[in-house]
């Protein structure tokens, strides 16, 4: 993995550092904003661990390590939401909320470290919804927007009406809420108040990069968020007889068939049980023997 550098390109007085491969995983995009007293950095991503640009004050949307692997470049306060703090003091921490197999923990330790550049940073400040870091005549003012983990942001970038909607990300892929800690409940939510936020430009941490116009805006998050319908509609066609979470487990509601690593089954089995759940309080599906579930 090389860590190549980044694109340059402004919005007002907001610059968006456009990662290797337009910000696709394992890259990601990071933002520098300036202001006439302080400058800041957002999710220095792994394009900023060779050119990271000088800041006072660092900000992670959440805890995961694409987010954070330039972090190591900066001796300055850094801040993350209260409910993500832990894993980012803790590499430990973070390993353990993505829930995978104990015999796939060291390897993923040793990836994060050695391909991502994760370190503990037991310095981490806690934020919450609705801080504000004044830079001098241009404000960051924190949105909590969880359900891909609890304390996941975006950031609200005044005067100039930039939101950074992070791994909010409107690919294809959709919604990704399968860390032990990750809310589909809460993604529905976090996609309402996305929705009812009006900005100039909203920018974000994968490959769409910065979307102009909150009518444009809007669709795109519309149909990003249509996905999870999508999945809801497989697992309803799946259940036209009675099926056990594994064997939906086998089936996928996450990720193509060609997909592996440690990380799918518990990924795969997480999402479906998150599924069931809104299905079953719907009325929509219902345990018709111990572990089977059936389409009513």
């Amino acid at each position: 993995m090389v860590a190549t550098g980044y694109t340059e390109m402004e919005y007002g007085e907001v610059t968006v550092l456009i990662g290797a491969e337009r910000g696709s995983y394992p890259f990601g995009n990071s933002l520098l904003v300036r202001g006439t007293d302080a400058t800041l950095v957002v999710d220095p991503s792994l394009s900023l661990v060779e050119a990271a640009p000088p800041a006072d004050v660092v900000l992670v949307s959440h805890a995961h390590e694409d987010h954070v692997a330039g972090l190591g470049s900066y001796d300055v306060p850094v801040h993350i939401h209260e409910a993500d703090i832990a894993a980012l003091r803790s590499r430990e921490v973070m390993v353990a909320g993505f829930g995978l197999p104990p015999e796939a923990v060291a390897d993923v330790d040793r990836k994060l470290r050695d391909q991502f550049h994760v370190q503990d940073r037991p310095d981490a400040l806690e934020f919450t919804d609705g801080a504000v870091f004044d830079l001098g005549g241009r404000t960051v003012t924190v949105v909590h927007l969880p359900g891909h983990t609890a304390g996941h942001c975006g950031f609200l970038v005044e005067p100039d009406g930039f939101l950074f909607v992070a791994d909010v990300d409107l690919t294809s892929f959709g919604p990704y809420y399968g860390d032990v800690g990750s809310s589909l409940v809460d993604f529905e939510e976090t996609v309402r108040r996305c929705r009812e936020i009006d900005a100039r430009w909203y920018g974000t941490s994968h490959q769409k990069g910065v979307i102009e116009g909150a009518d444009e805006f809007r669709g795109r998050l519309d149909a990003f968020a249509g996905v999870v319908e999508k999945r809801d509609a497989v697992l309803l066609g799946l259940l036209d007889e009675p099926r056990t979470v594994a064997e939906i487990v086998e089936h996928r509601l996450v990720y193509r068939p060609h997909v592996e690593g440690a990380h799918v089954r518990p990924v795969e089995r997480r999402t479906a049980l998150r599924h069931l759940d809104r299905l079953i309080g719907k009325g929509l599906i219902a345990e018709v023997e111990q572990g089977r579930f059936l389409a009513t």
